[in-house]
């Protein structure tokens, strides 16, 4: 099971992820996110994370030659797409909302696509859970996110049967703060599911 913890913004965090187990740390760098990351500062945590870990940059309607500088700049390996972002030279997560269409893309360069809480008003970390059984229509390697914590994600995961969980909102103390605790036995108990 792959785990990623999302709304990485300080390096406490970055490393107690890493320890607790997770698979990935992702880094939003859309300006309009509680959760935003400059590309320097998410640089910095980068170079102190094990390579076993992948960097996710998290980008929101952006260009390709954007995203490349970040992804060179931050050190990332995985591009997660959100909106009409388009990315080349890396690993690509393509988000769509639960029960929307699948884009073309993923049947071209993505390797996974990531399911998410619909929303107008916020894009990724609402905290909103949703129907995952409604996973399985998709086909390849599935990511669902959106309003997991230890609660819940144990039966998310029976009912999705996913590649991989990602989880943020629920595990902090305030945007972009982890709860080291929620964090680590999150991470357990889905490495465990």
């Amino acid at each position: 099971m792959m785990v990623k913890i999302c709304g990485i913004t300080n390096r406490e965090d970055a490393l107690a992820a890493a320890e607790a187990g997770a698979s990935a740390l992702g880094f939003n760098f859309y300006r309009q996110s509680p959760r935003y990351i400059s590309p320097t500062g998410a640089a910095m945590i980068a170079a102190k994370i094990p390579a076993s870990v992948w960097k996710v940059g998290v980008f929101v309607d952006e260009t390709p030659d954007a995203i490349a500088k970040i992804a060179l700049d931050a050190g990332l390996d995985v591009a997660q797409l959100h909106g009409i972002s388009e990315a080349r030279g890396l690993r690509i997560w393509r988000a769509i909302p639960a029960g929307a269409p699948v884009p073309e893309e993923i049947s071209g360069p993505a390797e996974a696509l990531l399911i998410d809480t619909p929303s107008q008003q916020l894009r990724g970390g609402t905290g909103v859970a949703w129907n995952w059984a409604e996973a399985t229509r998709y086909t390849g390697k599935i990511v669902i996110a959106g309003g997991l914590d230890v609660s819940n994600v144990r039966q998310a995961i029976q009912e999705a049967q996913p590649w991989g969980v990602d989880a943020c909102s629920r595990l902090e103390k305030s945007p972009g703060v982890k709860d080291h605790e929620k964090m680590t036995t999150f991470i357990k108990v889905a490495l465990a599911a």
